[in-house]
């Protein structure tokens, strides 16, 4: 699966992006616990649109790929997150 590419319907992609939602769901969780706010003041599009969680995101690609692309290939012009 990490050689091949995948259009964004496919399953590996579906399910990829499935499991970066339930993720961000605890990160956000986080967040919000240690700022005292609750999802209503800190909804997740702010968390996952976050400078810092994008930053870290890059940096740990970077640490595990050469050039710091995604683990799995997409077949897509650059509009599906």
């Amino acid at each position: 699966m990490l050689r091949d590419s995948f259009k964004p319907g496919d399953e590996p992609i579906v399910e990829w992006r499935a499991l970066t939602v339930a993720l961000l769901d605890r990160i956000g969780e986080h967040v919000r616990l240690h700022l005292g706010m609750d999802a209503e003041r800190l909804p997740l599009v702010k968390v996952a649109g976050g400078p810092a969680t994008w930053f870290a995101g890059r940096v740990l690609a970077g640490e595990r790929r050469p050039g710091g692309g995604p683990p799995i290939n997409v077949e897509s012009d650059g509009t599906v997150f």
